[in-house]
């Protein structure tokens, strides 16, 4: 514990477990795939790694930075650094991303944990894998116990406290991750057939590139690294003051981008393979992939509950890192003690959750913004408005508030390779410009 009774990671592997835990979920394994099949392949992967290098890891850097030398939450944060200014808003937006997304994400990874008992309806001989996603998703008890049951999980390892909980857990589901991934991939690219899907992923072909699949890189590298969300300011609040900051933010952002690349390697080979459009859209991963695992054989019931149990992982360690943004505000702010913080928001999440949950079934006939389903509506609001909202404000404030040459101070205290002049003009120039065209784009307006 630190001297303000604050919790502390006990060692670097536990930070980056942790922290690489909150970046890596259904970003990568989920939405990584079918936008890199929408976008042409190994083009938009080499655009999507270069956006990774110039604007994620800057921002990456900016947000364990603000969390590191306050020893806050989101709010606390801009609070301490600009006492008496509008910024804490700014705080209270990457609250509410949080918030937000965790009762629909919680939705998502529901359906996640009940496939992983459904390999028997859709390896059945001539299962129609659309049907049977559907009649899940529109399953109005079903979807709330299965909401429930992953909201319970989290809630669970949250209470736990940085270390015996968050720590523990993320040091233990990060390498079942990474080893459920690799059975995946050798499964996937001995298939026959697997090489027309490794040319497609790892050839880049520009003339299948477009602006449009410029602007959804970006807004991945957002989603997938946890972002303007609070995630990354409040788990640097929990490092210790010798750190080194840029070499976990390499190493966090690291990681994300190779499981998202491995994911790729477990997607794309099995695709083509059967004949399947890589380009499915989000019914890869419940429909497409199903179908791909029925035509395996008997194994495919095997490799249907890894990969379920894969994704389930993944977006339970970005799941807690949502729920701690909300509790770490609670335990800060209002002076609530972890458990209190945890179970009360855990629960008034888990209510809110219920509204996206009915979105396919009791509550179909509401579409609340430009005709999308509830879901799509959460969605809308927290990745196409609170997230680059959130990630402009933080290079704004960094790059033309606080100051570069304080950040640069802060980052590069115990760090062996320093951020530098590079690290200012990218926060003060180009990560805002980049951010605000991608919300420029997301909510319609350009295009």
């Amino acid at each position: 514990m630190s001297d303000n009774g604050r919790g502390h990671w006990q060692t670097r592997a536990g930070f980056v477990a942790a922290a690489a835990g909150s970046a890596i979920g259904l970003g990568n394994i989920w939405r990584f795939p079918f936008i890199t099949g929408r976008y042409g392949g190994g083009a938009f992967v080499l655009v999507y790694i270069l956006l990774l290098i110039f604007i994620g890891y800057p921002v990456m850097n900016s947000e364990l930075i603000l969390g590191r030398k306050t020893e806050k939450n989101p709010v606390g944060a801009y609070k301490a650094l600009a006492p008496g200014s509008p910024w804490a808003i700014a705080g209270f937006m990457g609250v509410a991303a949080g918030f937000i997304i965790l009762s629909y994400y919680s939705v998502v990874a529901g359906w996640a944990i009940s496939y992983i008992f459904k390999s028997g309806a859709y390896m059945a001989a001539g299962a129609d894998t659309a049907a049977i996603f559907v009649g899940s998703i529109t399953s109005t008890f079903g979807g709330i116990f299965w909401h429930t049951l992953f909201m319970a999980l989290c809630i669970a390892i949250v209470a736990g406290g940085v270390e015996q909980g968050i720590e523990k857990w993320s040091k233990i589901l990060m390498p079942v991750l990474l080893a459920l991934l690799i059975i995946l991939i050798i499964r996937s690219v001995t298939l026959p057939g697997a090489g027309e899907g490794l040319s497609f992923y790892l050839r880049p072909d520009f003339s299948a590139f477009t602006g449009e699949g410029f602007l959804a890189a970006l807004g991945q590298v957002f989603f997938t690294l946890s972002l303007g969300m609070g995630a990354m300011i409040t788990y640097g609040s929990y490092l210790k003051k010798d750190e080194d900051l840029p070499l976990n933010a390499k190493y966090v952002v690291g990681a994300d981008t190779i499981i998202a690349l491995l994911a790729g390697f477990v997607i794309f080979p099995a695709v083509f393979a059967f004949g399947l459009e890589p380009a499915a859209g989000p019914g890869l991963t419940f429909i497409t992939i199903p179908a791909v695992f029925a035509q395996m054989g008997a194994a495919g019931h095997i490799f249907g509950i890894i990969f379920f149990a894969l994704l389930t992982i993944a977006a339970l360690t970005s799941a807690i890192s949502l729920l701690e943004v909300v509790a770490a505000y609670f335990i800060d702010e209002i002076k609530w003690d972890r458990k209190k913080a945890t179970v009360i928001m855990g629960i008034i999440i888990w209510l809110l959750g219920i509204i996206p949950s009915l979105g396919y079934s009791t509550l179909s006939h509401i579409t609340p913004i430009m005709g999308m389903d509830l879901l799509d509506s959460f969605d809308f609001v927290a990745n196409n408005i609170l997230l680059p909202l959130g990630g402009l404000l933080i290079a704004v404030f960094i790059g033309w508030f606080w100051g570069t040459d304080k950040a640069l101070e802060e980052a590069n205290r115990g760090a062996s390779t320093k951020l530098g002049s590079s690290y200012s003009f990218l926060i003060k120039y180009v990560v805002p410009i980049a951010v605000f065209i991608v919300f420029l784009n997301s909510v319609g307006i350009l295009g």
